[in-house]
């Protein structure tokens, strides 16, 4: 996972005036439509996986860099925009927030039959349910899963942009995954996570929990004994080592765990990934096994916290400065253009883009 500083995002409520949400349509889907012509769909995915790079576009597009609400309505705007030009350039967004974002498998599948993809659309369904789990179950920060969008183009590369909340610190966190950095679903497969840092976060896709990863494979094999190992965790009052566990994370009480150790002991996964892809695996009985082969195996757990921005237009509640429409608008007008010359075959003025962007230099990475 690549460091490249924090951002908090405090949970915003309102909505974004419908002038502005209009431009950002319009100017989004024209700069994302200028990195395809110039770089291919594979740039744009991996632009939208980079957690400082989003930042800096959301706010090129008006919108406050430190709101929760900078990701979703972004995002929310890009897909409605840039639908009318997916089947053109092969590249698709799914999902959103809330209820949208359940709809992502069927759009994925939409998608595929409409355009034809490299790979099978199941493929895509499952890497984007996987990644959702991970970060619901695998990633126990108190971040509760609110916001999935699933990017993919025509050759089966992906990106995952997702967020959750915590409604005791009013605080978001976001979730940013890349296709061509995923080598393992369970082991340390994210581009990066944005928000603030905090104690005791049971991070079980962590690399160091590997052996607690197999463990817990070979303890949902002996459901027995991972159960009065339970029972005995749950009587104790020691307060021993693999007791001191954050508040939000409950320790399961044996009765529930006795349903889903048995689901799991007649699917009988092969692997980590498979346990973890189980329908009635979640957080909780994750950490469970986790727990249990502590004691048992002696796998001990960490609690490391996973976690690891540029003004152009103003923000949409007036700060740094309100958004300045003219400017605004040629911004649009600027870029369009470029897009119709580029399709031409004259690339001059891309590359006069590109070449401001290397005089105006690296964008800040913190703030």
């Amino acid at each position: 996972m690549k460091r490249t500083g924090t951002a908090t995002a405090p949970l915003h409520g309102g909505h974004c005036p419908p002038w502005l949400f209009e431009q950002m349509q319009t100017l989004g889907a024209a700069m994302v439509e200028a990195i395809v012509v110039e770089y291919g769909t594979e740039e744009v995915l991996r632009r939208l996986a980079d957690p400082v790079w989003f930042q800096a576009f959301g706010s090129v597009l008006g919108f406050d860099w430190h709101s929760s609400g900078l990701t979703t309505v972004v995002l929310g705007a890009l897909k409605e925009s840039w639908a009318a030009r997916a089947g053109d350039y092969g590249l698709f967004f799914a999902g959103g927030k809330g209820k949208a974002s359940r709809r992502t498998p069927e759009e994925i599948d939409n998608w595929g039959s409409q355009c034809g993809l490299a790979v099978p659309s199941e493929t895509l369904t499952d890497a984007s349910r996987m990644a959702a789990k991970v970060d619901s179950a695998l990633v126990q920060d108190g971040y509760q899963l609110y916001h999935h969008v699933f990017v993919f183009d025509r050759t089966g590369q992906w990106t995952v942009v997702q967020q959750g909340m915590n409604e005791g610190n009013r605080q978001a966190r976001r979730y940013h995954w890349h296709s061509a950095e995923v080598h393992s679903f369970t082991l340390e497969p994210h581009q990066a996570i944005m928000g603030r840092p905090q104690a005791e976060v049971l991070d079980l896709s962590a690399s160091v929990h590997q052996p607690v990863q197999d463990a817990s494979v070979e303890s949902a094999r002996h459901p027995e004994t991972a159960l009065t190992t339970l029972r005995k965790l749950t009587e104790s009052a020691d307060g021993s080592r693999h007791l001191i566990m954050p508040q939000r994370h409950y320790v399961p009480k044996p009765g529930y765990f006795n349903k889903i150790l048995f689901k799991i002991y007649e699917a009988d996964p092969a692997n980590y990934a498979e346990l973890v892809a189980l329908p009635g695996v979640g957080a909780s009985t994750l950490r469970a096994l986790a727990m249990v082969s502590e004691v048992v195996h002696g796998t001990a757990l960490t609690f490391r916290d996973p976690v690891r921005y540029s003004f152009a237009h103003g923000g949409k509640d007036g700060t740094p400065f309100p958004v300045h429409r003219p400017d605004y608008l040629a911004t649009i007008d600027s870029l369009e253009r470029a897009i119709r010359f580029a399709k031409l075959g004259d690339l001059d003025k891309m590359k006069t883009f590109r070449r401001l962007s290397q005089i105006a230099g690296p964008t800040p990475t913190s703030v």
